[in-house]
């Protein structure tokens, strides 16, 4: 078997971190097996690398290897395209189609994002796993299949299993090994070593000098926070490599070309609060609400208050606050709300209102100030413009705003005709 030394240089791996070497080891051990291999790692670490080794160092490597990203198969059409399908057994199904793991028999199928596959699916996939069984859609003939399959995930399976979302079953007969894969934040020490190599491929792409990094950048890079690792890494050395002029790069320049994960990449939600979002909206709710009715009580207590004292001058500091409260503090309202409210005329009848509770006294006052009717309001109107004209009719209709002939016809409907009834 090759040196771990040498397994990097044929599959283009970079890097001395221990995480990492522990990874290739494993891979070397399980690849001359025939069990299950889950590679687990973040998105963009570079899991696609290690099933390829698997494949390569083992007895299957003269037959068929075929690497499957199953988040990016429709849902409706990715049990044909695992299992294949009949002629006829669904709608534009004209003829009959092998699947990946009749077409891989013998060889090994590496499933990405494996995480991301239907329950429907996770069935059929459980039974190739235990007996090497599929049958395809349309079909009720059972097939065999000889086929090493690799997984690899960036789900966290134990939570997708208790949310209902992954089969348990299916996890652990998936996971007879599993290999983890290093974040590029836990390999500090060979960032510098990828962002050359990046350097110098994209440097012979677009044929011009390599970019270098100095002292203070280098820090900056080895600092930095990568969520999407190494094929953030990647973009940040192709952006720079493209965009810049001066081939040396300092701190200030990296800087604009590495992303604010304050202000630009999306928040980590918890899941405990995710799943508690209702029940805290109807809490706030449920506050407004209750607050809405203390104000509504304030403002009830304060109209009473108003009411039987009478005068502006009887205004206690208790009501004030209640008006600052419930208007504002830059509400002037001793001159504006409570002038306008016609103590003087109504001061025997307010005498005589008997003690109100503050549930009941508003429907009270409902009860004895009847407003007037539309049809009140405008006779009412009509009659005042002619009483102040002296009965001239042109001088009232330019007071009310109407045409002369618009109160001559209100006159009529009103039966005003007549100087007594003004």
């Amino acid at each position: 078997m090759d040196s771990l030394q040498s397994v990097k240089q044929r599959f283009g791996i970079i890097g001395n971190n221990i995480g990492l070497n522990r990874a290739l080891e494993k891979s070397l051990r399980v690849s001359n097996t025939d069990i299950s291999v889950l590679v687990i790692g973040e998105s963009g670490v570079g899991k696609e690398s290690i099933p390829k080794i698997i494949h390569q160092y083992s007895h299957r490597k003269h037959n068929k290897y075929i690497a499957v990203n199953c988040g990016a198969i429709p849902e409706g059409t990715i049990d044909s395209e695992l299992f294949g399908h009949e002629k006829g057994a669904f709608t534009g199904a004209s003829q009959t189609r092998a699947g990946y793991f009749e077409v891989a028999d013998g060889g090994t199928i590496f499933l990405d994002e494996v995480g991301e596959l239907p329950m429907q699916t996770q069935v059929r996939l459980l039974r190739i796993l235990e007996s090497g069984e599929f049958i395809k859609v349309g079909s009720s003939k059972v097939q065999k299949t000889n086929v090493r399959i690799v997984a690899a995930t960036n789900v966290n399976i134990t939570e997708a299993i208790s949310r209902e979302r992954f089969r348990e079953d299916l996890y652990y007969r998936l996971s007879t090994v599993e290999i983890g894969l290093p974040p590029l934040r836990e390999r500090k020490e060979d960032i510098i070593l990828l962002f050359r190599k990046f350097a110098s491929d994209f440097a012979q792409k677009y044929h011009m000098p390599p970019i270098k990094l100095d002292k203070h950048s280098q820090e900056l890079l080895m600092n930095f926070k990568w969520s999407g690792n190494i094929r953030q890494l990647r973009n940040v050395a192709e952006q720079i490599s493209v965009l810049e002029k001066e081939r040396e790069i300092n701190a200030s320049c990296l800087g604009t070309y590495l992303p604010d994960r304050k202000s630009q990449l999306p928040a980590l939600i918890n899941k405990k609060n995710s799943e508690s979002d209702f029940g805290s909206e109807r809490e706030i709710l449920y506050k407004v609400l209750f607050d809405m009715k203390n104000d509504l009580n304030d403002l009830k207590k304060l109209t009473l208050d108003l009411i039987k004292n009478g005068s502006q001058s009887e205004i206690n500091e208790k009501n004030q606050s209640l008006i600052e409260k419930i208007y504002g503090k830059e509400t002037n309202l001793e001159k504006s709300t409570i002038d306008s409210v016609p103590i003087n005329n109504t001061h025997e009848k307010i005498n005589k209102v008997e003690p109100l509770d503050k549930y009941s006294y508003a429907e009270t006052i409902e009860e004895e100030e009847e407003p007037l009717s539309l049809h009140e309001n405008e006779l009412e109107m009509i009659k005042q413009a002619l009483i102040r004209s002296k009965g001239k009719r042109k001088l009232a209709a330019k007071e009310l705003g109407i045409s002369e002939r618009t109160l001559y016809r209100k006159i009529k409907q009103f039966d005003l005709n007549e100087p007594e009834k003004i």
